[in-house]
């Protein structure tokens, strides 16, 4: 495992591309999140500045013990839980600390990508409480990228006609994760920061 820090300004350029794409996706889709009559009154998200430090590549996925396989319940925003998989772990150094994420798979989708919740010191402070998302997928090699600039609020954090999976215990770390969404005011009417 090795931090990829790609401080040049093609890093920088690519996060904040992501990003306005998305503000773009919530501002005109109408599969976005934001209720389609708060869209013209939409802002854009709140992020932390990109940060390469919060960017850790060349991750292999430590597959589940067997008896950690098994489909599990997992809570969801709305109190209706549902069927969840444990794939592996990414272990990986942050901030001077050993840490360790559990990778999921939500429901029976088949879906390549690992579905990783969190919640971290910043939850319910600086960040939404119910915790963050990120979605990996396989590099070439077969490892993973954690790019925690790439963190982002679950859709029930914006509307609440929206299910979303809850961080389990064992996804909470005890460092703050100060990169990706954030709170922050994202309607230009609103008054509250």
């Amino acid at each position: 495992m090795h931090t990829d820090t790609p401080h040049d300004a093609g890093f920088i350029r690519q996060i904040v591309a992501l990003r306005e794409a998305k503000d773009h996706f919530f501002a005109h889709s109408h599969h976005s999140p934001v209720p389609p009559a708060r869209q013209y009154d939409f802002a854009g998200l709140a992020y932390y500045p990109p940060d390469a430090s919060y960017r850790i590549a060349g991750l292999r996925l430590e597959p589940a013990d067997r008896a950690d396989t098994a489909p599990f319940a997992i809570a969801t925003s709305d109190n209706r839980p549902r069927t969840a998989f444990r794939l592996g772990r990414l272990r990986f150094e942050l901030a001077g600390q050993r840490l360790v994420l559990t990778a999921y798979q939500i429901g029976d989708d088949g879906a390549e990508s690992l579905f990783v919740p969190f919640r971290d010191a910043t939850s319910g402070r600086e960040t939404y409480g119910a915790g963050r998302y990120l979605d990996l997928a396989s590099e070439r090699d077969g490892t993973y990228v954690l790019d925690f600039n790439q963190a982002y609020n679950p859709y029930c954090a914006y509307s609440d006609t929206y299910s979303c999976p809850l961080p389990p215990a064992e996804n909470r770390l005890p460092v703050p994760i100060e990169a990706g969404e954030r709170l922050g005011r994202i309607y230009r009417s609103d008054t509250r920061e």
